[in-house]
Formats: C-alpha cells, sequence, structure tokens
C-alpha cells in the first residue's frame, strides 16, 4: 500500500524533496505560501494544493521543510496548528534547520497529543535535494527514525540518528557553522591566489589534492567558472542563500551562550555574513561572500 505524504515547504531544498518522494512511488499532497514553488512542483507531476490544511487530507505522513523556528511552531502549534487536526496515527517529520529547543518544544507537544515527531535537519544543499543524496541528521525516538528511513532513503544517501528530539538539531548546527567557516577559508584562499596571478581551477585543483581539501572546493567552489551546475556558475542564484546561512549562524551563537563553548571562528563567520547581508547580498546564494573579498 502507498503512503500518502502531505509536504509542506516547496523552497529550494523542499520543492526536490517533494519531487523525489514522488518519484520513489510515495503519493505527495505538496503545500507552500509561494504561488511559484507550487507551480514548480505541480510541473513535475506533484499534487499540489494552496495549504496546510488541505494537504494533510488522508496523509499518513507529514513532511515540513521550512525557513525558521518561529514557522516551524506556527505551522504545528496553538489551536489551530497541524498537532490540533492530526490523528495519533500520522508521523510527523520536520526538515527544517531550527534552534533545538525549539524542536524539543514542538516535540513535547506533540507526545502530549500522542503524535510521533522528529527532527531531520539535512545537509548536502541544493544538489543534494534534486540528486536525493541529502544526508538526514536525525533527532528523536529510535523506532520513529526505523519508522522514517524508508521516506528518507527515497531523498537521501546518508541517514543518522543523533539522539533523542533536538540531537538532529544541535549537529545541523555544528555542521553549518563549520560549513560557514570552510567556505569563507574557501573564498579567502582562492581570492588571493587569483589576485596573485594564479588562475582559479587551477589552485582548486591543487588543494582539492592537498591539506586544504574540504567540501566547499569538491563540491561548491565559490569562483565564477571553476564548476558547473554550482551556485557560483549562475551568478549566486538559487541554491543556500546568505540569509539562511546567517540565520544558522545566529542559531550556533545562541546555542554557544547557553553551553557556554566558545566559538570565536564561528562568530566572526557570522559577523562577515551579517555584513555580507547587509550589502544588499542577503538573497544570493551563501557562496558569494567570495565578492566581499574582491577588488571593485
Amino acid at each position: 500500500m502507498t503512503t500518502t505524504i502531505a509536504f509542506i515547504g516547496l523552497g529550494n531544498m523542499g520543492g526536490p524533496m517533494a519531487i523525489n518522494l514522488q518519484k520513489a512511488g510515495f503519493k505527495v499532497c505538496a503545500t507552500d505560501l509561494s504561488s511559484d514553488a507550487r507551480a514548480r512542483v505541480a510541473e513535475a507531476g506533484v499534487c499540489v494544493v494552496d495549504s496546510a490544511a488541505q494537504a494533510i487530507e488522508g496523509a499518513e505522513v507529514v513532511i515540513s521543510m521550512l525557513p525558521a523556528s518561529h514557522h516551524v511552531e506556527g505551522l504545528y502549534l496553538g489551536k489551530d496548528g497541524l498537532l490540533a487536526q492530526l490523528d495519533t496515527s500520522v508521523r510527523v517529520i520536520d526538515c527544517s534547520t531550527i534552534a533545538p529547543e525549539s524542536a524539543r518544544k514542538v516535540a513535547k507537544a506533540a507526545a502530549e497529543k500522542g503524535i510521533s515527531l522528529i527532527d531531520a535537519p539535512v545537509s548536502g544543499g541544493t544538489a543534494g535535494a534534486t540528486n536525493a543524496t541529502l544526508t538526514f541528521i536525525v533527532g528523536g525516538d529510535l523506532d520513529a527514525f526505523e519508522a522514517a528511513k524508508p521516506l528518507l532513503a527515497a531523498m537521501g544517501k546518508n541517514i543518522f540518528h543523533a539522539g533523542g528530539h533536538g540531537a538532529g538539531q544541535v549537529a545541523k548546527v555544528c555542521n553549518n557553522m563549520l560549513l560557514a567557516i570552510h567556505m569563507i577559508g574557501s573564498a579567502e584562499a582562492l581570492n588571493l591566489g587569483v589576485s596573485l596571478g594564479l588562475d582559479a581551477s587551477v589552485l582548486s585543483d591543487i588543494m582539492k589534492q592537498s591539506s586544504g581539501d574540504n567540501w566547499s572546493l569538491q563540491k561548491y567552489n565559490p569562483m565564477p567558472g571553476v564548476m558547473d551546475g554550482v551556485p557560483a556558475s549562475r551568478d549566486y542564484s538559487g541554491g543556500f542563500g546568505t540569509d539562511l546561512m546567517l540565520k544558522d549562524l545566529g542559531l550556533a551563537s545562541d546555542a554557544a551562550l547557553g553551553a557556554q563553548a566558545p566559538i570565536p571562528l564561528g562568530g566572526l563567520a557570522r559577523q562577515l555574513y551579517a555584513v555580507h547581508s547587509a550589502g544588499g547580498s542577503g538573497g544570493l546564494d551563501f557562496s558569494s561572500i567570495v565578492r566581499m573579498l574582491q577588488k571593485a
């Protein structure tokens, strides 16, 4: 019997994820506040409706992929939230990147209503979402994790159980802080090399085979003309927005403050992305940070 899924949130990540679930044979009914986002997914043959309330009708699983904590809490909590409307047989998977305490708050509310919920933020970028090679980092009960694995496997290649509720968000915040740091470092090194007369492609190949190798160089090069299919090759459109990275660095900063754990490089990365965003690049992919370093 085909599992029926309500998918809520069809942005650069959520749209391809919903499409891959449909391709894998699941019955998907999707929605987003953006009519353009709904139209893109509808073109791929996915059932699209105008509201979350419509999407969850008859659903056995609800998957959400939203920008921030307040969006997730707004969707699920309160007398008009989805948790008040869902049957206890429905399983919930939230793939948004949000504050760990928000994930725990929503999970607690779900448990009080007898609803199974896990946090399952993702890593892998828009290419991973499109190619169904995402990494899922899951927090929640082990039984709920095992039940969700067939669905997650339709959208990703690596699936980890990080621990209890909120643990997926903790791991994701740590990962994205490191991503921001090595993206800035890669952009800085490449820009220095180009400024000194090296070819960006040649320098990238050298560093990928040397001690400076990292994911940004391998999969997401920030320099235009070096790598096909990445945001740098399309004027930094699409991808993972600067403002979203800034949001995640804020989550890391808040978590570090609560844990009294020093993050000097994470704090500096947050400042640099804040300056980049304030300069009008908030909607561009986060790899566009290289533009801050380039000569005017």
